[in-house]
C-alpha cells in the first residue's frame, strides 16, 4: 500500500471528485476537501450517522481461530478459482472482515500471471477489520466506508467485487465495477448452522435468501453462475464458541455462554456462491 495507490481507488465523499495525495498522511480533492490517512495505512471516509456497527476485534479474533482450522477452506478455494479465472487487474473486497478470502483470491490470481498480484482495496465499516486485512495483505489498500452510502470509490475502479457474508448496494456496485466486471456474492443457505439455531444459540436467517438476493441485483447484474457448498463439520466446544462469536450470533451467544459447552458438535456449514456479470446498461437505460 502507498498513499498514491490508495488515492487511485478513491473519490471525495462530499463532491465525488478524485482524491490525490496532499501531504505525508493526507488525501484531498480539487475543491479543497481533505482527509487524514491513518498511520496504519488506511483512510476512513465515513460521514453522518450510521444504523449499523462493524465487527469488533473480538469477533475478528474468533474468525481467525475458526478459519485457521480450515473449516471454510473449500469456500475459500471456490472463491479463489472464480476470481482467478477473471484475470483481474483490480479487486475490491466489500465487507473484507479479516481478509481471509481476499488473500487467497489475490494469491490465486497472481499464479501464472506475469502481471503479478492484482491491485486490491479492502473495504469495511469496521476500522478493526480494515486494519487487520491490510496487516495480513500489506500490498492491499484500506478503506473504512459504509456500503449503504454513495461509495467513495471511483467509477469503474475494479474488475471484480467480492461480497462475502456482507451487505450489498446494487447501484453502487454497478458503478464501481468496470464494464463486464464480475460481482461474487456468498450467502449462507437455510441449513447453515441449523443445529446451533435449533439449540437457541444462533440467530434466525432470512427465508429464501437466495431469491431475494437475485431479485435485488437483477436491475444491475445478470446471474451468470450459482454453486452450493455444504458439509457437516465435526467441531469441538471451542470451535462452536468461535463460529458463534465471529458472526451475527456473537451477542446472542454471549448472553447464553453457559449453553455453548453443551451445544451440538456436528454442525452444518452450507453456502451459496453467486457470480453476477455487470449489465452493460440497467433496465432504466442508465450506466455504461
Amino acid at each position: 500500500m502507498s498513499l498514491q495507490t490508495l488515492s487511485e481507488w478513491l473519490r471525495c465523499p462530499n463532491c465525488f471528485l478524485p482524491l490525490a495525495p496532499t501531504g505525508v498522511l493526507s488525501l484531498g480533492c480539487p475543491t479543497g476537501h481533505s482527509f487524514d490517512v491513518n498511520k496504519r495505512d488506511y483512510v476512513s471516509l465515513l460521514s453522518g450517522s450510521r444504523k449499523f456497527i462493524g465487527d469488533s476485534a473480538a469477533m475478528l479474533d474468533a474468525r481467525d481461530r475458526f478459519q485457521s482450522a480450515g473449516f471454510y477452506s473449500p469456500l475459500r478455494e471456490a472463491i479463489s478459482v472464480t476470481v482467478a479465472a477473471e484475470r483481474p487487474h483490480g479487486i475490491i473486497d466489500i465487507g473484507c472482515g479479516n481478509g481471509y478470502y481476499l488473500a487467497a483470491a489475490l494469491s490465486a490470481s497472481a499464479e501464472g500471471d506475469q502481471a503479478g498480484v492484482p491491485g486490491a482495496l479492502a473495504m469495511d465499516l469496521s476500522p478493526a477489520a480494515v486494519s487487520r486485512t491490510i496487516r495480513t495483505i500489506p500490498h492491499a489498500d484500506g478503506l473504512v466506508a459504509d456500503v449503504w452510502s454513495a461509495l467513495p470509490i471511483r467509477d469503474a475502479a475494479a474488475d471484480v467485487i467480492l461480497n462475502v457474508f456482507a451487505p450489498r448496494n446494487a447501484a453502487e456496485f454497478h458503478r464501481v465495477l468496470a464494464p463486464g466486471g464480475l460481482l461474487i456474492v456468498v450467502v449462507p443457505q437455510q441449513s447453515h448452522l441449523q443445529q446451533l439455531r435449533a439449540a437457541g444459540l444462533a440467530v434466525a436467517m432470512q427465508a429464501d435468501k437466495a431469491r431475494h438476493l437475485v431479485n435485488g441485483l437483477s436491475e444491475h447484474f445478470e446471474l451468470e453462475g450459482q454453486r452450493q457448498l455444504s458439509d457437516v463439520l465435526s467441531l469441538s466446544a471451542a470451535d462452536v464458541g468461535a463460529v458463534l462469536a465471529m458472526g451475527p450470533s456473537a451477542h446472542h451467544a454471549g448472553a447464553q455462554a453457559e449453553l455453548v459447552a453443551d451445544a451440538p458438535t456436528s454442525v452444518t456449514a452450507s453456502f451459496e456462491i453467486f457470480s453476477f456479470r455487470r449489465r452493460a446498461r440497467n433496465t432504466h437505460g442508465s450506466g455504461f
